[in-house]
């Protein structure tokens, strides 16, 4: 549904080759196809839009507007509004979502948490990590 009309919001590519050491901050849309071990955080308060492709892996922490995952994410995920699980998604993390779509063959290892509307899940994070 969502990732079929997300490539016309792309920004930026991290291309198959590339390899990302370190955290990185994007605002709008961006595509994963290469290696990220770090953070990726969308810039709060705009709409972003992140695919991760089936050949992407990312080590580290996800924070966007809608997500789009058919590669590999090893860490937590927040997602502020759609969260879309595609066939060859996999995600080993707890996962924040408002809305979720998940097809067939897409696997969650965590905890899935739904965040009710209204409830922004970035204010949450920062809370739950100053009460650790």
């Amino acid at each position: 549904m969502f990732g079929r009309n997300a490539k016309s919001e792309i920004d930026s590519l991290i291309g198959i080759a590339a390899r990302i050491e370190g955290d990185l901050c994007f605002s709008g849309g961006l595509r994963i196809d290469g290696e990220v071990h770090g953070n990726v955080i969308a810039s709060e308060g705009v709409d972003s839009v992140l695919i991760v492709s089936e050949h992407a892996r990312i080590e580290g922490e996800v924070r966007c507007a809608n997500l789009v995952v058919n590669g590999f994410i090893a860490g937590s995920v927040f997602s502020t509004e759609l969260l879309e699980l595609q066939p060859k998604g996999r995600i080993h993390g707890d996962v924040h979502y408002k809305l979720l779509e998940m097809h067939g063959g897409a696997l969650v290892t965590g905890k899935l948490t739904h965040q009710p509307a209204g409830e922004p899940v970035f204010h949450l994070a920062v809370a739950e990590a100053s009460q650790a």
